[in-house]
């Protein structure tokens, strides 16, 4: 029986059972029993599976969960965001690291689809998981027109 340590999402959780993301390699594990984690919380955990089919998993220690923020801010995305938007053609995206912790992702849209691509990105578990495994606290999402940034942010 091999136990996996890691930093996962919980991209599902019902009364019976939860389903985890590690965040590092995508790989998908099913709690045989939900020890009362959320849906969108992000968890550091050990896990291992269940005997004799090991199939399900159990969290053998939960050393934490929190929830990671992700929401559009009433501020403009910064000039240097701007500036790589402009500089790119519509549908390509840029990462940046940020000073210190997190990056910046900058999208380029089409400007009629701004508020739309903004939506799906909050909606989207790969931004939240992204989150987790930069380690981040929160995500800001600005736009303007034609421009998506997506800041991943300590706290």
């Amino acid at each position: 029986m091999t136990t996996k340590e890691g930093t996962f999402l919980v991209t599902h959780a019902d009364e019976e059972s939860a389903t985890l993301r590690d965040v590092a390699d995508s790989q998908v594990l099913t709690l045989a029993e939900n020890p009362g984690l959320e849906a969108g919380s992000v968890v550091e955990a050990t896990v291992e599976p269940e005997p004799p089919m090991e199939m399900t998993y159990t969290v053998i220690d939960l050393a934490d969960e929190r929830t990671i923020p992700v929401e559009t801010v009433d501020l403009a995305p910064t000039t240097q965001a701007k500036d790589l938007a402009a500089d790119q053609s519509v549908g390509e995206v840029t990462t940046r690291e940020r000073a210190g912790e997190g990056e910046i992702h900058v999208l380029t849209v089409p400007e009629e689809r701004t508020e739309s691509a903004a939506e799906e990105i909050l909606e989207d578990e790969a931004t939240r998981s992204r989150a987790a495994r930069l380690g981040v606290d929160r995500v800001e999402v600005r736009t303007a027109a034609g421009v998506v940034s997506v800041r991943y942010l300590p706290d």
